[in-house]
C-alpha cells in the first residue's frame, strides 16, 4: 500500500512540472521578447538596448586675412566646411583651439645636396631651440637624415640637451630618404598621441629624395593620420624654381602647415608656428555615414570671401572612425 501511495505521488509531481513547462512554452511562444529573456539566461534583462555610436571629426584650422593676418574675430557662420562635397553648417562645437603643449618633431636633412647650407640649418635648429618659449610639458626631438638612415639626435628632452656639437659626429652627405624620415617622424607622433598636445614638424630640406622605401604619398598619408602640421623650411636656391621646393610647398600644404625659404630667417619660422598656436580654432562636426575611405576636406568664407582658411587637406575614415 505505502509503495502504490508513492508512486501516485511521484506521478502526480511529474503532471505538475510538465504542466509548468506547458504553459512557459505557450507563453514564450507568444512573446518573442520573453522567449529571447528565457533562452538567454537570468542574468541577463528582458528589456531590450539599443546601442548607438556617433564617430566626429575634429579639425584643427587657421583662418587669415586679405594681408595674411590671423582673424580674431571669426564666427561660426563666416564658414562652411566641404567634406568629399558635402557642406557641412551644423557643427556640434566650435571653439578657439585648448592645444597649450607641443610635441614637435626637427628633421634636418644632412644628405649631400644640402651640405653647402648644412651649417645654417644647424644654426637655425639652434636658435629656434634655444629661443622658443617652451611650456614645461612641451616635447622637442630631433633627427636627421642622409644615406640610407635616419638618426636620431635627441628625443623629447632636445631644449635642454641639443647643441651644434651633437651634430658634429653624426653621418652627413649620400643619398635622402626625405620621405622616410618624414614617416618615421609621424610614427612616432601617433604613438604618443594625446588630445590636449598639437603635433607639429619642422622639415629642413630642399625637397629632394632620392632613395627612400616610402612613396611620397604614402608619406603624405601618414602626415593626415597624425593630425601633423608641417612647417617646410626650404634650404634650395631660391634663384631657381625646383621639383623640389614643388614638393615641400604640397607636404606643408595638405598638412596645413607653411612652406618657407630659409633666407627668411629662423626668427620667422617659429613666428609663424607660434602665432597659428594662438589662433588656431577647432571645429567638430558629425562623421558622414558614408562615403569613402579618405575623404577631402575643404574650408570656404561665407560672407567675407577674402578670407582665407588652411587644414589639412583629409582624413581617413576606418570602421567608424576618423583620423
Amino acid at each position: 500500500m505505502a509503495s502504490l501511495l508513492g508512486s501516485t505521488l511521484r506521478c502526480c509531481r511529474r503532471s505538475r512540472l510538465l504542466l509548468a513547462l506547458l504553459l512557459v512554452a505557450t507563453v514564450c511562444a507568444h512573446n518573442p521578447l520573453l522567449r529571447a529573456s528565457v533562452a538567454s539566461g537570468p542574468q541577463e534583462s528582458s528589456v531590450p538596448a539599443y546601442h548607438s555610436s556617433v564617430s566626429e571629426v575634429r579639425l584643427v584650422f587657421f583662418a587669415t586675412d586679405e594681408h595674411n593676418q590671423s582673424v580674431t574675430d571669426l564666427r561660426e557662420d563666416d564658414f562652411a566646411v566641404v567634406d568629399d562635397e558635402r557642406v557641412i553648417r551644423d557643427f556640434r562645437s566650435f571653439t578657439r583651439s585648448a592645444l597649450t603643449k607641443l610635441d614637435v618633431i626637427v628633421l634636418i636633412d644632412s644628405s649631400e645636396s644640402v651640405l653647402p647650407h648644412f651649417q645654417q640649418e644647424i644654426a637655425d635648429v639652434v636658435q629656434l631651440i634655444s629661443q622658443w618659449p617652451w611650456n614645461p610639458g612641451d616635447y622637442v626631438s630631433v633627427l636627421s637624415f642622409s644615406g640610407m638612415e635616419v638618426h636620431l639626435i635627441c628625443a623629447g628632452n632636445c631644449r635642454s640637451v641639443f647643441t651644434a656639437d651633437l651634430v658634429k659626429s653624426l653621418p652627413r652627405g649620400g643619398a635622402t630618404p626625405l620621405f622616410d624620415a618624414l614617416e618615421i617622424a609621424t610614427n612616432t607622433l601617433i604613438e604618443r598621441r594625446q588630445a590636449e598636445v598639437w603635433p607639429v614638424i619642422i622639415l629642413f630640406s630642399d625637397g629632394d629624395d632620392t632613395i627612400s622605401k616610402t612613396p611620397l604619398r604614402e608619406a603624405l598619408e601618414k602626415v593626415l593620420a597624425s593630425g601633423a602640421q608641417v612647417y617646410a623650411i626650404d634650404v634650395g636656391s631660391p634663384e631657381r624654381a625646383s621639383d623640389g621646393t614643388a614638393r615641400l610647398q604640397r607636404i606643408a600644404a595638405e598638412s596645413g602647415g607653411r612652406w618657407v625659404r630659409m633666407s627668411e630667417g629662423a626668427v620667422r619660422i617659429f613666428k609663424d608656428v607660434i602665432d597659428d598656436l594662438h589662433s588656431a580654432r577647432v571645429v567638430t562636426y558629425v562623421l558622414p555615414e558614408s562615403g569613402p575611405d579618405f575623404h577631402s576636406i575643404r574650408i570656404l568664407p561665407t560672407h567675407n570671401l577674402n578670407l582665407q582658411f588652411r587644414c589639412r587637406t583629409g582624413y581617413y575614415h576606418r570602421e567608424g572612425s576618423a583620423y
